[in-house]
């Protein structure tokens, strides 16, 4: 797992990309609330607005994080960088809880996966996350915890946002193995 400081290449590198992912989702949160808005209630446009904020949380800590200098803040806001994972897998699972699930199945998923997340924010922040296979374990049982609601899904999303769903859970997975070889392979991040 990753141990090695990235050079000022790769910080400028991930700085330039993450803030590009930070005015992507500036730019699609109206976007994302107004689609939520036209199909949906209220709980619709609370979710959408719930995923475009974690998006933004996450993309706007991890493009400060990466740009400042080595010192305390960088370490602080690496360590919010971390806890915004948790919160942006959380928020993923916000729109799919209440706008595809609902009832009984959406308040389950939603309570379980935030309450991870909040347990991961907690742990991280209290240092007792700092082992990187701890915390991207928790990523990935997060990520994949949808699989409790694989029924329920499978009845109230068309073939199409299925087979994206499914996609998104094997690119994040994926993400994995980018991470773990971020130590041997520059620019992998």
């Amino acid at each position: 797992f990753p141990d090695r400081p990235q050079t000022t290449g790769e910080e400028v590198a991930n700085s330039v990309t993450h803030g590009l992912g930070a005015l992507g989702a500036l730019a699609a949160a109206p976007l994302l609330i107004a689609a939520a808005w036209r199909a949906g209630d209220a709980l619709n446009v609370t979710a959408a607005a719930v995923f475009a904020a974690t998006l933004l949380l996450l993309y706007l800590g991890s493009t400060l994080y990466h740009a400042l200098p080595h010192g305390p803040a960088k370490r602080l806001f690496k360590r919010l960088d971390h806890c915004a994972i948790y919160l942006l897998i959380a928020g993923t699972y916000t729109p799919f809880a209440f706008g595809v699930l609902r009832g009984a199945w959406g308040w389950t998923l939603f309570g379980l996966v935030w309450g991870l997340a909040l347990f991961g924010v907690l742990l991280k922040l209290g240092g007792a996350l700092d082992r990187p296979r701890l915390s991207t374990a928790l990523y990935v049982v997060m990520g994949w915890l949808a699989l409790i609601a694989a029924v329920p899904l499978w009845q109230g999303l068309s073939a199409w946002t299925l087979a994206w769903l499914l996609a998104g859970g094997i690119a994040y997975s994926a993400g994995v193995a980018f991470f773990v070889s971020d130590d041997r392979v520059r620019y992998h991040h």
